[in-house]
C-alpha cells in the first residue's frame, strides 16, 4: 500500500551522515572539502592508523612519522594535545569494531580526521613486480594527493594480481605500492633500507625492533631467490605473500603470528 511504498522510500533514500574532524571541530562531512577515502581536498601530509575496537594503535609512533613529515613538507601542524582531543571525540562518535583512522593535514593549515570502517586483508597476496622501476628521491613522506601509489595498485588489481612490488631506477627492491616489504632471502628475513626509497613505515620499524630481522639493499636480481614473505603496513599488519609474478612462495605462518602477537603487544595501551 501507499503507506509502505513510503516507507521503503524512506529507508532507501535516507542518508547516513558520518562525522569528521575539521581544524578540532566534530562536524558532518558533507558539510567539509573532506573526501569519502578521509582525505582534504588538495596536496599534504596524512597518516592512515588502524584501530580495534574504535581504539588506535601506534598512534604515537604515528604522530612522531608527522611530525617529521611535516618538516620535510614545510606543512604546519596543530598542537598535539588538539589532535588526540579530538581523534577521542571522533572515535567516540564514529564506532567500528574494525576501523581506519585517517588523519591529513594540508598545506594551507586544515586538517582532519575520519574513522572508516576497515575489512581484514587475510588472504595470501598475489603479487607482481611493476614494469616500470621509479625515480626516487630520498625517503618518502606520506603525502596526499596519493594517486601516484595507487595507480601502481590498480594496474596491478587490473592485471589480476593483489599487489606490486616496486623497484628503484637504481635496481634495488623498495617496497609494495602502499605497503612495506618483508622477504626471506637465503634462510634470513630482511627488508630493505630508508635510503633506498623506502617509507619508514611504522609497523615495518616493528618488525625491525621486535623481530629477528635485518636491514639490507636487495637487488632485483634477488627477486628469483625470494623464499617467503610479507605485505607490512598498520592496516594489514603483515599480510603473507602466495606468489611474486606467478612464482609460488611458501608460507611462514608461525612467524605471521609473532608478528601480529608483537602488534598487539606494543600498539594498544
Amino acid at each position: 500500500d501507499s503507506t509502505q511504498s513510503k516507507t521503503i522510500n524512506f529507508y532507501c533514500w535516507r542518508r547516513v551522515t558520518v562525522k569528521v574532524i575539521l581544524n578540532g571541530a566534530l562536524v558532518p562531512q558533507e558539510q567539509t572539502l573532506c573526501t569519502a577515502q578521509g582525505w582534504l581536498d588538495g596536496a599534504g601530509i596524512f597518516e592512515t592508523i588502524k584501530t580495534v575496537d574504535s581504539k588506535p594503535w601506534a598512534l604515537s609512533r604515528h604522530m612522531r612519522r608527522a611530525v617529521n613529515s611535516s618538516v620535510k613538507a614545510k606543512v604546519a601542524l596543530p598542537s598535539e594535545d588538539l589532535i588526540r582531543e579530538s581523534i577521542t571525540t571522533l572515535l567516540n562518535t564514529e564506532k567500528h569494531p574494525k576501523g581506519l583512522l585517517r588523519v591529513s593535514f594540508d598545506a594551507s593549515g586544515n586538517w582532519a580526521a575520519a574513522h572508516l570502517p576497515y575489512s581484514e586483508l587475510i588472504s595470501p597476496a598475489q603479487v607482481r613486480t611493476h614494469p616500470e622501476a621509479l625515480v626516487i628521491d630520498g625517503v618518502p613522506i606520506k603525502s596526499y594527493p596519493y594517486n601516484h601509489r595507487l595507480d601502481i595498485l590498480e594496474q596491478a588489481r587490473v592485471n589480476g594480481f593483489d599487489e606490486a612490488l616496486v623497484t628503484s631506477r637504481d635496481g634495488k627492491i623498495c617496497e609494495g605500492s602502499v605497503c612495506n616489504v618483508l622477504l626471506k632471502i637465503a634462510g634470513t628475513w630482511c627488508t630493505p633500507p630508508l635510503s633506498d626509497g623506502v617509507l619508514p613505515g611504522v609497523m615495518r620499524a616493528l618488525v625491525i625492533e621486535n623481530c629477528d630481522v635485518i636491514v639490507r639493499s636487495i637487488d632485483v636480481s634477488e627477486i628469483g631467490d625470494i623464499e617467503s614473505a610479507f605485505l607490512l603496513s598498520s592496516l594489514r599488519i603483515a599480510q603473507p605473500i602466495a606468489s611474486i609474478d606467478g612464482r609460488e612462495l611458501s608460507q611462514s605462518l608461525e612467524f605471521r603470528d609473532e608478528i601480529e602477537a608483537m602488534a598487539l603487544r606494543t600498539s594498544v595501551g
